[in-house]
C-alpha cells in the first residue's frame, strides 16, 4: 500500500471534469485524463467548477451535440461516485481568489480554484496558458500542474 502522504493530490481545473461530462475539449485534455487513469492520485473537484460546467452546457443546451441524460450522469458520476473528492472552500479561498482579482486576474473561477491548490497543497491540472503567465508574472507559488507532467 502507498504512503498517503506521498499520494499525487490533484485539483481538476473545469476543463478536465467536462468530458466525465460529455463535453468535448480536445486531444490535449483526453490524453491527460488518460495519463490521469495510469497514475494513483487522490483527485479533487470545486463546487465552483461545477458551476462553471453549467454555464457551458448552457452555451450547448438545442445543439444536437448536447447529450443532456449523458450531463446528468456525469454530474452524479462526479458528485457521488467516488473517484472525485469534493474541496471545502473556507474563507481563506475567497480572500486570496480576491487579491488575485485585485492583482489583476479577472476571472474569478481561476482565482478560486488557484486559491484552493495553494491553502491546501494541491496540485491544480489546468492548460490555462494565463493563469500559469499571471503566476510566474506575480511571482505567486506555482502549485499548476499540465497534463504533459503527469508522470505514468
Amino acid at each position: 500500500m502507498k504512503n498517503r502522504k506521498n499520494t499525487l493530490k490533484i485539483l481538476l481545473d473545469t476543463t478536465f471534469i467536462l468530458p466525465t461530462l460529455g463535453i468535448d475539449v480536445g486531444k490535449e485534455i483526453e490524453n491527460g485524463i488518460r495519463r490521469l487513469e495510469k497514475i494513483e492520485a487522490e483527485l479533487y473537484y470545486s463546487r465552483f467548477s461545477i458551476l462553471e460546467s453549467l454555464w457551458i452546457a448552457v452555451r450547448f443546451i438545442g445543439d444536437q451535440s448536447f447529450d443532456a441524460e449523458r450531463f446528468n450522469q456525469g454530474l452524479r458520476s462526479i458528485i457521488e461516485g467516488g473517484r472525485y473528492k469534493r474541496v471545502e472552500e473556507d474563507y481563506r479561498i475567497f480572500r486570496d481568489a480576491l487579491k488575485m482579482y485585485t492583482l489583476g486576474h479577472s476571472d474569478m473561477i481561476d482565482n478560486i480554484l488557484y486559491a484552493t491548490s495553494v491553502n491546501y497543497d494541491l496540485k491544480l491540472l489546468t492548460v490555462d496558458k494565463e493563469l500559469r503567465e499571471f503566476i510566474q508574472t506575480k511571482k505567486l507559488k506555482n502549485t499548476l500542474i499540465s497534463p504533459d507532467q503527469i508522470n505514468t
